[in-house]
């Protein structure tokens, strides 16, 4: 059997190793651009998933061919930023107390326990930190729709100042600001059709019949071209190439009416959201500033001006955009979320939890808003209201695959397993193939003792996502507390070969080979882990074991020592410290800890009896025979009664 293990243990770390994908660059078939945009928007969807790696290889692929897309390096370093913030953090958590190595399935049903908490946890910091990408697509068809009637208000202010430009000109000079109106309008409406070659004859002779002198008229005419053109930019049907270029003449006819007339706040607008479409949310911030500054009544300027904000993680200013955009529209949902998220940002939850409220408010079917509630309340801790939250998003949205995940994750944290066991099956129903959910419903069936079923979850988890090593990870807890050491050697393995300095799987393998009489293969694994976490509680706990093991009493005492200055209160710790000084002969460190381990497990008749015999081996005889009464009275069943009794009637 313990030849079985290495041979098996070997041959999953080979091969672990020869299975790490590298990265797989994805080619634009034909170089279209509507393709290009849409790896962009798949790219995103990948990062608002955590599925950083597959974003990337589709970043760089686009990279590779096109070194100065602007959009894609953005993209680029979010996800690297993402992924580094995330493996920081499971890398701490990695370093979260775990048991002694007496026992393995004991042990192994404790770190389930700690993996159910970690997840729990995980979820509520990436629920708190929603992606700037998530922000923007929660704006929504609601947020499209109050943007459309405000920038259709906008559009209305501008042809009113031009009345009044008009009004103030001479009848002669009326008569052609019609003539140009009228062929603007033509245009527009050319644009509207498709008709690209009749606008731009349309808007090149109104330019041409401009009255002189009139500088305001003329940077109105431009912005309201300005805008047509942007319209048609936006507009995802269109082609990529002709989408392209209208983005283009807009911004030009945006500049060149700022150039004619710097009061006017609409062409700032339109070349703040070309700006922003292209991510460079630095402009775009400057441009919606000084829209807001020359129209300072206008909602549109607000919510765009507190979105760029938003994007430049300058959430302070994100949430005063925000809050002048909702009293101006006090009825605008979208914008209270958002106020929420950019409240969350800046981790002022009870104000988030009062703008999502406020969302709900004005839509009591708003959806997404249910489901932030449920993530705030979540965090404070009030799973039993986070879960009616979640529930009453589902209300209204049944097929929110997020929501049911974060649904189980509440239910779960608050120990109702079988309700979280239902919500995690409904949402396999909606995606069979998600990783994090078939992974949630392992950890989710360990809790239920249903070992079979978790192993399957588990294995369809690490057969979605591969180069995730918790996955492989959670297999091997599942099969270690099914009683299979061999497959949790294999899923250890695996783990520990997908990430270098992923220090469970090695702890976990390294506790197998001690309890199977292998100290020196335990020895590689913790090591490794020691050199990545030297102050962990649990490294340094099996390191000392291990040691024991070898009877390397010196080593063994530093190691058992390292691990209860992390945790001075354990009990079982403390113990075998002071077997381990008893193995060096430091009989005095020894009773010194034995007393320890009492003072902290009063009933503890190992720490009573062998405290006995290191009086005795102290020459204490007193003392001695004090304790080994104590253990005869208070354990008259202990399975060393006889040999105290021996020792009792020698002193």
């Amino acid at each position: 059997m313990v030849n079985k293990k290495v041979i098996i243990i070997a041959a999953a770390v080979a091969a672990a190793v020869l299975l790490c994908a590298g990265i797989v660059f994805l080619a634009r078939g034909n170089s279209e651009k509507s393709r290009l945009q849409n790896i962009l928007i798949l790219a995103e969807d990948y990062i608002a998933q955590d599925e950083y790696q597959r974003a990337l290889a589709l970043l760089e692929g686009i990279l590779i061919e096109d070194p100065g897309n602007e959009a894609a390096k953005l993209l680029r370093d979010e996800a690297l930023q993402k992924q580094r913030e995330s493996r920081n953090a499971a890398q701490a958590r990695a370093g979260e107390t775990a048991p002694a190595p007496d026992g393995s399935l004991d042990a192994a049903m404790q770190a389930i326990q700690a993996m159910q908490a970690q997840s729990l946890a995980a979820q509520e910091r990436l629920a708190l930190e929603r992606s700037r990408m998530e922000v923007n697509a929660a704006s929504s068809r609601a947020e499209a729709e109050a943007e459309r009637l405000a920038a259709a208000a906008a559009e209305e202010e501008r042809k009113r100042a031009q009345a009044e430009e008009m009004a103030r000109a001479s009848r002669e000079t009326q008569e052609k600001m019609r003539a140009v109106n009228e062929l603007v309008d033509r245009g527009r409406g050319a644009l509207r059709s498709g008709d690209i070659p009749s606008a731009e004859a349309a808007f090149r002779d109104a330019l041409g019949k401009m009255p002189a002198g009139e500088s305001r008229f003329d940077a109105g005419i431009r912005s309201g071209i300005a805008s047509a053109y942007y319209e048609l930019s936006a507009n995802q049907d269109a082609p990529q190439e002709v989408r392209n270029e209208a983005r283009r003449h807009a911004g030009d006819y945006a500049r060149a009416s700022i150039e004619r007339d710097r009061s006017q706040a609409q062409p700032h607008y339109t070349l703040g959201k070309i700006s922003g479409d292209l991510r460079q949310w630095e402009n775009a911030r400057d441009e919606f500033k000084e829209a807001v500054r020359l129209e300072g009544s206008n909602f549109a300027y607000f919510t765009e001006l507190a979105r760029a904000h938003f994007n430049t993680a300058n959430f302070t200013e994100a949430v005063r955009a925000y809050e002048s955009a909702v009293q101006i529209n006090p009825g605008s949902e979208s914008s209270w979320y958002n106020l929420g998220a950019a409240y969350g940002r800046l981790g002022r939850q009870d104000n988030a939890l009062a703008a999502y409220r406020r969302a709900i408010g004005a839509k009591p079917d708003y959806a997404a808003a249910h489901r932030q509630i449920g993530y705030v309340l979540s965090a404070k801790g009030d799973k039993a209201g986070a879960i009616e939250a979640y529930k009453r998003c589902l209300l209204y949205d049944p097929g929110n695959l997020a929501a049911l995940r974060e649904l189980g994750a509440a239910q779960n944290g608050s120990g109702d397993y079988s309700g979280a066991e239902a919500s995690f099956s409904r949402a396999l129903a909606l995606a069979p193939d998600d990783d994090q959910t078939n992974y949630n419903m392992a950890l989710v069936k360990i809790e239920l003792k249903k070992y079979s079923e978790a192993r399957a979850f588990s294995e369809k988890a690490a057969a979605a996502a591969p180069s995730k090593a918790l996955y492989p990870y959670t297999l091997g807890l599942a099969c270690e507390a099914a009683g299979d050491e061999d497959g949790a050697i294999a899923a250890y393995a695996r783990a520990a070969s997908l990430d270098q300095k992923y220090v469970r799987p090695r702890i976990n393998l390294g506790k197998i080979f001690i309890a199977n009489n292998l100290p020196n293969q335990a020895l590689t694994l913790l090591l490794e882990a020691y050199r990545a976490e030297p102050s962990s509680f649990e490294v340094n706990n099996n390191l000392g074991a291990a040691y024991q093991k070898l009877e390397d009493w010196g080593r063994s005492v530093e190691h058992y020592e390292k691990a209860i200055t992390a945790e001075p209160n354990n009990a079982t710790t403390r113990l075998n410290l002071a077997r381990a000084h008893i193995g060096a002969s430091n009989f005095n460190k020894a009773r010194d800890q034995y007393r320890e381990t009492l003072r902290l497990a009063p009933d503890n008749a190992d720490a009573l009896f062998e405290l006995g015999k290191a009086y005795v081996s102290l020459g204490d005889a007193t003392s001695a025979k004090q304790q080994l009464e104590v253990l005869l009275r208070t354990s008259p069943n202990y399975p060393g009664k006889a040999e105290a009794e021996r020792i009792l009637a020698g002193l």
